[in-house]
């Protein structure tokens, strides 16, 4: 990996590429420590000193942007959640099938108008709920409607600054721009994280063995969990598919032999990011019509409680395990849901037949669809599996009352677009005919 950065270093127009995604990320980390208009800072210091719950988990993903009601305070959320709902649908409108399926080039930049325009819309509801919620508080300067419209305004334009940003590191740096934003949101907490080890050790101002001790485990525990989500996150199955001899234009091609790739994690850390927003959007609906609902009894209350157990442990142990069991079910069966989503057995079988080919030992066709299926059905019960685990250590770590600043989820992300931002370096170094540099 650091061979690969030192010759992209060297490499002149992958150097600019990577000068111009730094630049761009400190604008990022820049915008998110300028407040929106209409907020007082003293009574901002007050109410955010402490964020739990939904505001917690929309604190870690925007870097502490959140917590300082800054111009980028939402991060790129909405975003996030109306690309998924464009795939969903997708899925279900057969014209949105076939523009993603079909459309080439000019469908690609129809589906981004859309995911932009409901981005848009889903900021605005997001940036009035959030106004909502913390009118109360005091935060703001006053709680006419033109202090509300700034504040909704300031929080729209930063999040479509946001996508702005994400899609110009995307077409002119390295790396998916989005997954680079989110990816140094969190690790913006690393300083956070280092703290908290620091203060396990000199615990009230004296040296502790303990502390010690715990920190060490708790380092060697995150360098395990990173190790694991890479072998899991690049490991690999195999299947050997053989071509006969076919005849292409004049020429006779001899037989050939390939093989399909298929990831233990296929669909990525995206069921986990879904399953948190399916998981907490409760909370949120309810918070936006009852700001005080944490004070409340009652089946809403329940609900809400429950809905915010992923991100907080101010709940009771009740609530934090039916949370984390649903949590668990969701994972797998969205896991599920993007892996079938992105491979098609059936498809695959049919193209393998019309182009000569076959797996060894296994008929062309059904016998192979079915084959196929079996593998994926496998692989996916596994990786939904490590994904869950993963995802719900944070909720383990609580009952040790630990306040680590990064979790399951966090460490999925960051390793996945870590990965994610190499192998581009590394095709953008091959595309230049630097042989032997990624040997």
């Amino acid at each position: 990996m650091f061979k690969t950065i030192k010759n992209a270093l060297k490499t002149p127009d992958v150097r600019k590429r990577l000068l111009y995604t730094l630049v761009l990320i400190i604008v990022f980390r820049f915008g998110c420590y300028i407040t929106v208009p209409g907020v007082n800072s003293i009574a901002l210091n007050e109410a955010m000193s402490n964020t739990n719950g939904i505001a917690g988990l929309i604190d870690l993903i925007s870097g502490g942007a959140f917590s300082r009601f800054s111009l980028f305070a939402m991060s790129i959320s909405p975003y996030i959640t109306a690309s998924i709902v464009i795939q969903l649908l997708a899925m279900i409108i057969p014209s949105l099938e076939k523009l993603t399926k079909e459309g080439g080039e000019e469908g690609r930049r129809k589906i981004n108008r859309y995911t932009k325009i409901l981005t848009v819309i889903l900021a605005l509801v997001e940036g009035i709920g959030i106004y909502l919620s913390y009118k109360s508080t005091g935060i703001f300067v006053d709680n006419s409607f033109l202090t509300g419209l700034l504040v909704v305004a300031g929080l729209v334009t930063g999040t479509a600054i946001l996508m702005w940003l994400g899609e110009q590191i995307t077409a002119r740096g390295i790396g998916n721009g989005i997954s680079l934003l989110i990816f140094v949101g969190i690790i913006s907490r690393l300083p956070s994280a280092i703290n908290t080890l620091w203060g396990l050790i000199m615990g009230n101002g004296a040296f502790s063995t303990t502390g010690l001790l715990l920190s060490i485990g708790i380092i060697i525990g995150a360098i395990i969990l990173v190790a694991g989500v890479v072998f899991v996150q690049q490991a690999e199955r195999r299947v050997p598919v053989q071509y006969s001899k076919r005849v292409v234009g004049r020429k006779m091609m001899g037989a050939q032999s390939t093989h399909i790739p298929l990831k233990l994690a296929m669909a990525g850390v995206m069921p986990v990011i879904f399953a948190s927003s399916f998981m907490t959007f409760p909370a949120m609906i309810i918070q936006i019509f009852v700001p005080d609902i944490a004070t409340k009894t009652g089946f809403l209350a329940g609900l809400y409680n429950f809905s915010i157990a992923t991100s907080t442990s101010n709940v009771a142990i009740g609530y934090s395990i039916a949370n984390a069991l649903v949590y668990l079910l969701l994972i797998i069966g969205f896991t599920f849901f993007y892996t079938y989503a992105t491979f098609n057995p059936a498809e695959v079988s049919n193209n393998i037949k019309k182009n000569g080919g076959f797996i060894p030992g296994i008929r062309a066709g059904k016998p192979t669809t079915d084959y196929l299926s079996s593998i994926i059905s496998k692989l996916t019960w596994f990786g939904g599996f490590f994904l869950a685990l993963i995802a719900i250590l944070p909720m383990l770590l609580r009952f040790t009352n630990l306040n680590i600043a990064f979790g399951g989820t966090s460490i999925l992300i960051v390793v996945g677009v870590a990965l994610e931002t190499i192998q581009q370096l590394e095709s953008q170094l091959a595309m230049r005919h630097y042989k032997g540099f990624l040997e």
